[in-house]
């Protein structure tokens, strides 16, 4: 290993190439700061800002007192089961297939039209259907667009406001799709911590004094931690974002068809850049591969130029059976049998772990919990997994460090369930 420069950017490009020739090789160390500010003749300040800026740009990991460490340039960890595992699996994410429509009944209760290019990329009737759910919660005017998924929506969201380097802040722990994209396209997170109430709004603040240009935020349901904004901290959030009108604000409901919690909006009434996401994945599959799309009129017509090139429309096939499915009664009976399903599992794990004198994060919403920790998480989902539970530990979550906890689906967790791994864990934390 041979770093040269003099500048934080020198730095920075002598250990990029590195990597990139391989030279540096993940998993392995960096110089500590001050051993490489004097190799190199250098401010430590001058090191430093170059290692924050390889953390940033996925390079590297910031491992605290371990130092700074390669990063693996691989996708990075995904959502999603464990094939073949024989662990009970409290990791995947996944919504319980019981509660998925039947989306091939729409087939046979629509017969499909084919379109050809240059036509509308919105279904009329599911476009009418978006308005009006939109409607109430967004700020005249709006239009309305469709994505491949909450994730596809928020990336071509950031590509069409960003240009690679600029700062974006998000929840910290952050959904793992999230932490993907964002060192994928180039952009520097920021995180931003999170509590019972969602972003904590001074938090919140301090970073947009460093230069964020956009904010993706979770009101309802945020993986991993369940966490739901309140009015209150909505109305903090919004009094913070007033302040920086230039900011893009990207809200990612992504629950919102099966949420138990009230929407409430972060949106100040000056903002020029915004987006509401509403993703149907969750209550009507990962498959229908659908978000729509809420939006200022600019930020739509940017938006609209990077769907509609080539074939990257939302196939209307799909849009035709989102659209009837949406309609159908039997699948909003459905929904709303899944809304309690899911609502009543959570609590049940909340009070099991209460038992056994574990604190969780509380009152949450959507498909996972989260449980907070002052110990090594790996170790504990390591001896959970010993004891037959496969769950996610908070490493991978974390915007730049770990985020010390477990997070666990509660999707398909059944109350014995619920007893026994409150109680293995409870033998595990000693």
């Amino acid at each position: 290993m041979r770093i040269r420069g003099k500048s934080a950017a020198e730095i920075f490009d002598s250990v990029r190439a590195q990597v990139q020739s391989q030279q540096l090789l993940p998993g392995q160390g960096l110089p500590p700061v001050r051993e490489l500010a004097a190799q190199l003749d250098v401010n430590r300040n001058t090191v430093a800002a170059a290692y924050k800026r390889l953390v940033a740009a996925g390079i590297a990991t910031a491992q605290g007192r371990r130092g700074t460490t390669i990063r693996g340039q691989g996708p990075g960890e995904q959502e999603g089961a464990l094939p073949d595992s024989p662990l009970v699996d409290l990791a995947s994410g996944n919504p319980d297939p019981a509660w998925l429509p039947d989306l091939a009944a729409a087939l046979h209760a629509r017969p499909y039209r084919p379109r050809l290019y240059g036509e509308p990329l919105i279904n009329a009737g599911l476009e009418a259907h978006a308005r009006a759910w939109f409607a109430q919660d967004c700020p005249a005017p709006f239009e309305v667009d469709l994505a491949h998924g909450a994730v596809d929506a928020i990336e071509r969201l950031l590509g069409a406001l960003l240009v690679p380097g600029d700062k974006v802040a998000v929840e910290n722990p952050c959904f793992l799709s999230s932490i993907n994209l964002l060192r994928v396209a180039g952009l520097q997170a920021v995180g931003v911590p999170v509590d019972a109430e969602g972003m904590q709004a001074p938090a919140l603040e301090a970073a947009l004094a460093k230069g964020v240009r956009a904010v993706i935020l979770t009101p309802r349901a945020h993986n991993p931690t369940g966490c739901n904004l309140s009015a209150r901290r909505a109305r903090a959030l919004s009094r913070v974002l007033a302040k920086h009108p230039h900011v893009a604000v990207i809200l990612d409901d992504h629950f919102a068809l099966l949420a138990t919690a009230a929407y409430h909006s972060a949106l100040p009434a000056g903002t020029r850049r915004w987006a509401l996401v509403r993703s149907l994945t969750k209550a009507l599959g990962p498959d229908i591969r659908m978000a729509l799309v809420a939006s200022d009129e600019a930020t739509s017509r940017q938006l609209r130029l990077r769907l509609a090139s080539g074939t990257n429309w939302v196939s209307h096939l799909l849009q035709d059976m989102a659209e009837t499915t949406l309609g159908s009664p039997d699948a909003i009976r459905l929904m709303s049998r899944a809304r309690k399903d899911y609502a009543v599992r959570r609590k049940r794990l909340e009070d099991a772990l209460g038992k056994r004198g574990i604190a969780c994060l509380e009152g949450g919403d959507g498909l996972n919990l989260w449980v907070p920790l002052a110990t090594d998480d790996q170790a504990v989902a390591q001896a959970l997994a010993r004891r037959g539970w496969l769950v996610r530990h908070g490493q991978p979550f974390g915007v730049h460090e770990a985020v010390p906890g477990l997070r666990i689906t509660v999707s398909g967790i059944e109350p014995a369930q619920c007893r026994r791994i409150a109680s293995d864990l409870r033998h595990c934390l000693g």
